[in-house]
């Protein structure tokens, strides 16, 4: 039998179980996001987690077939497509590189700014980002998205329109402010069309399946532009990921990692592979519970921390 080339292809499925099963269980005390009528009616214990390794292999636990919509885990693809296409002074001259004190979706925050977006992770950069991606409108600039990344990464992606029909049902008025100041601030020109992009981009859907193949972009892609890259979008998971949780995380777990308020996370792990998980309720900053839970368990056990 060959030995595994990666820690993570040494991970047992027994341990892996037991702690999906604690995972689940922890979750129940969690929350749904209220403004996303859609999202509320999730599977409180519903899960599923995907590895990826870096020598190839794969495996998990739970419903491995059940699609989400990504939200706020292609904040960090967003970018790396940007980056790809655009190169960096392009991004950074709109968005910048610094943790944030306040919510992810906090207008004090901007304000205090001066318009400009604290960092790519959070709801104004990624909105600046998406008035970025080139196409005549929403739907051209979505598509272009979900093709490269559907391409590169060899994933399934795909638009969840009845969550988009949830999510334009129920207006933001919070994102709507955000745009506005940003128009005001000049760092984006049309708010309607930058909403319109960041809301259908945020509904891009997959299984777990898609979401550790994407984060395996960042790990082993073969694509000179995204391995140059890589490095900075993996930087700002790391900083920026988890909203004001970030740093508590990188000091626990030390692992790159980007949620959404699906119940989606992604933990990219240098050299060795990827981890993607669904668990929908969230703790109080919105982040999966069942999601943080698990990732912790398995870092802890096979030492991945990058600062290791």
């Amino acid at each position: 039998m060959k030995a595994p080339t990666s820690k993570l292809s040494s991970l047992q499925p027994e341990p892996l179980a037991a702690w999906a099963k604690e995972a689940i269980n922890r979750a129940k005390s969690g929350q749904f996001p209220a403004y996303l009528p859609l999202l509320a009616q999730a599977d409180r214990e519903g899960f599923a987690v995907q590895i990826r390794a870096i020598d190839g292999q794969f495996f998990g636990f739970g419903s491995a077939e059940k699609t989400f919509p990504l939200m706020s885990v292609v904040k960090p693809f967003v970018l790396l497509y940007l980056l790809c296409e655009l190169g960096e002074t392009a991004v950074f001259d709109n968005v910048g590189c610094e943790p944030s004190e306040l919510p992810f979706n906090s207008l004090n925050q901007l304000q205090t700014d001066k318009g400009k977006p604290r960092n790519p992770m959070i709801n104004s950069g990624a909105i600046v980002l998406a008035s970025l991606i080139p196409g005549e409108n929403a739907v051209s600039r979505c598509q272009n998205l979900l093709e490269w990344l559907n391409e590169r990464a060899n994933s399934q992606l795909f638009v969840d329109e009845l969550m988009l029909d949830s999510v334009n049902a129920t207006p933001n008025q919070n994102n709507l402010d955000l745009a506005l100041e940003m128009v005001e601030s000049g760092y984006i020109q049309d708010s309607e069309i930058a909403l319109e992009t960041y809301n259908r981009v945020c509904c891009l859907a997959g299984t777990v399946t898609d979401l550790a193949k994407l984060g395996m972009l960042l790990v082993n892609s073969g694509d000179r532009a995204i391995s140059e890259h890589s490095r900075t979008v993996k930087a700002l998971m790391a900083t920026c990921g988890l909203y004001q949780a970030s740093g508590r995380f990188a000091v626990r777990v030390g692992l790159p990692t980007k949620s959404g308020v699906s119940g989606a996370i992604l933990s990219v792990i240098p050299g060795e592979g990827a981890i993607g998980c669904y668990s929908p309720p969230l703790d109080k900053e919105g982040n999966s519970i069942g999601g943080l839970f698990l990732l912790e368990q398995i870092a802890k056990a096979l030492r991945l921390s990058v600062f290791d």
